[in-house]
C-alpha cells in the first residue's frame, strides 16, 4: 500500500514539475492547463487558478535635490614669474683677526658676539719697547740732521774758497760727498721713525670691518705672535649688514635671471625661513654667475638685503623667491578651490544655465598667499566652489552662495539665505 502511494506522488510530482517547464515556470497557467485535461467531475474538486500578479506601475521618475555650495568667479591678473630655490644667508666680508707683530696682550676689550664698528679697539698690546726704539730713533735723527748743516756749511765754505782758488777740487769734492752721506742719513733716521710708528700702531689692534664678533678666543695676559697663520687668530668679524643670500636654479632658467638682472629694474627676491611661510626679508638680484655648473646643470645667483632689522643671519637655510618677470592676464582662483586628483588637480566649476557642477581639470603654475595661477582648464569669469566641494558631484544642481560678494550682497541674494551646511 505504501508502496503504491509513494509511486502516485512520485508521478504527480513529474507531472507538475513537466507542467511548470512547459510553461516557461508560470504556476498559474500550468494550473490552469491540468483542470482543462482533468474529467469535469474530478476538476471540480481542484481550486481555481492564481490570477497572475499585476504588472508593477512606473516609477516616478527622481529629482535630484539642489546642494548648497559656496562659489567664486575666477578672476585674471598679471602675475609675477616666481622661482623657489633654496639657498642659505652669507656674509658679504669675513675677518679673521690677527696680531702683526709679537706681544702681550695687556687689554681686551672685545666681548664674544660684540657688535663693532670699523676703528673700534679690540685689544692692546705692550707697546714699551717699541716706544723706547722710536725714542732712540728720533734721537739719532737729531744727531743725522746735525751733522748734515755742519756738511752743508763745509760744501759752502769750501765752494768761496775754491773760488778764491784758496782750495782745491778734490776738497771741494770730498765736501760735497759727506753732504750728501749726511742727508743720506737723515732720509735713513726718518724712515727708522716712520717704522717704529707703524709698529707702534700695531700694538692696538682695531676692528677693520663693521660687523659682529664671534667668540673670543685670546684673553689679556696672552703672549700673541706676529703673522702666525697656523694659529686660530684672536676674534672673527663677521659683517651682518648687508648680507647676501646664495641660491641655485636649473640652467632651463639662465635666459629669465639675466633678462631679470639686465633690467632697470632690480629683480625683487624674497627669502623664508626654512619650514614657514614667514617672510624674513626682501632684496634685490644682484649676481648671476659667468657659467653653468656642469655637475649639476644649475646656475649660481645671489641677492642683496640690508638686513636693518637682523632678522637674517650667516649660514642660515632659508627659501628664496625670486620674480623674474610677469605673465599678463593670468587666470587666478582661491587656493582652496583647486583639489588634488589621482588624474591631478581639478576644480568644480558651475555651468552658468543649468547650475550643474562639473570636474573641470586644471593645470596650477603656483600656488602662494592663498591663491593660485592657473595654466589650463579654466577661463576668467567662471564660477568655482569653494565651500562644499565635498557635497558636489558631476551632473548635480546646486544653489550658489556668492562668496566673492560684499555682505549687503550676499543678503539681497535669495539663496544666499540657505546654509552651507544644509
Amino acid at each position: 500500500m505504501i508502496r503504491a502511494l509513494l509511486l502516485v506522488t512520485a508521478c504527480l510530482a513529474g507531472g507538475a514539475g513537466w507542467m511548470l517547464l512547459r510553461h516557461g515556470g508560470d504556476p498559474g497557467a500550468a494550473w490552469g492547463e491540468t483542470r482543462t485535461a482533468l474529467p469535469p467531475s474530478l476538476a471540480a474538486y481542484l481550486p481555481p487558478a492564481a490570477a497572475p500578479p499585476a504588472a508593477p506601475k512606473p516609477a516616478a521618475p527622481a529629482v535630484a535635490a539642489r546642494v548648497n555650495v559656496g562659489t567664486v568667479a575666477a578672476g585674471s591678473a598679471d602675475l609675477p614669474v616666481t622661482r623657489t630655490a633654496v639657498g642659505w644667508i652669507e656674509p658679504i666680508a669675513t675677518v679673521l683677526v690677527r696680531s702683526r707683530i709679537d706681544g702681550v696682550i695687556t687689554e681686551q676689550l672685545a666681548r664674544d658676539g660684540q657688535s663693532v664698528k670699523a676703528g673700534d679697539v679690540l685689544y692692546r698690546l705692550d707697546d714699551r719697547e717699541i716706544r723706547a726704539q722710536l725714542t732712540r730713533d728720533e734721537a739719532a735723527l737729531a744727531r743725522d740732521q746735525a751733522t748734515q748743516v755742519r756738511t752743508q756749511n763745509d760744501v759752502r765754505r769750501v765752494g768761496e774758497l775754491l773760488a778764491r782758488n784758496s782750495a782745491s777740487q778734490a776738497q771741494f769734492d770730498v765736501a760735497t760727498a759727506e753732504a750728501k752721506v749726511a742727508a743720506a742719513n737723515v732720509a735713513a733716521a726718518q724712515a727708522a721713525i716712520e717704522a717704529d710708528k707703524v709698529r707702534l700702531d700695531y700694538t692696538t689692534i682695531r676692528s677693520p670691518i663693521a660687523g659682529r664678533l664671534g667668540t673670543v678666543r685670546v684673553t689679556a695676559g696672552n703672549l700673541v705672535k706676529g703673522n702666525d697663520s697656523a694659529g686660530t687668530g684672536l676674534v672673527t668679524i663677521t659683517q651682518m649688514k648687508p648680507l647676501r643670500a646664495t641660491f641655485s636654479l636649473p640652467e632651463r632658467e639662465l635666459d629669465l635671471l639675466r633678462t631679470a638682472l639686465a633690467g632697470r629694474a632690480s629683480a625683487t627676491v624674497r627669502v623664508r625661513a626654512s619650514g614657514s611661510d614667514a617672510l624674513l626679508a626682501t632684496g634685490a638680484l644682484s649676481f648671476v654667475d659667468s657659467s653653468v655648473d656642469q655637475t649639476s646643470g644649475t646656475v649660481a645667483a645671489w641677492a642683496l638685503f640690508p638686513n636693518d632689522d637682523d632678522r637674517l643671519w650667516p649660514g642660515q637655510y632659508v627659501r628664496v623667491e625670486v620674480d623674474l618677470g610677469t605673465r599678463p592676464g593670468t587666470v587666478t582662483v582661491p587656493q582652496v578651490a583647486v583639489q588634488p586628483g589621482q588624474e591631478g588637480s581639478y576644480v568644480w566649476v558651475v555651468r552658468p544655465g543649468d547650475g550643474v557642477v562639473e570636474r573641470r581639470g586644471v593645470e596650477v603654475l603656483s600656488a602662494q598667499d592663498g591663491t593660485a595661477a592657473i595654466a589650463a582648464g579654466l577661463k576668467a569669469g567662471e564660477r568655482v566652489v569653494v565651500e562644499g566641494q565635498f557635497r558636489a558631484r558631476a551632473g548635480v544642481p546646486v544653489t550658489e552662495v556668492p562668496q566673492d560678494a560684499g555682505p549687503e550682497a550676499r543678503a539681497a541674494t535669495p539663496q544666499s539665505r540657505k546654509t552651507l551646511i544644509e
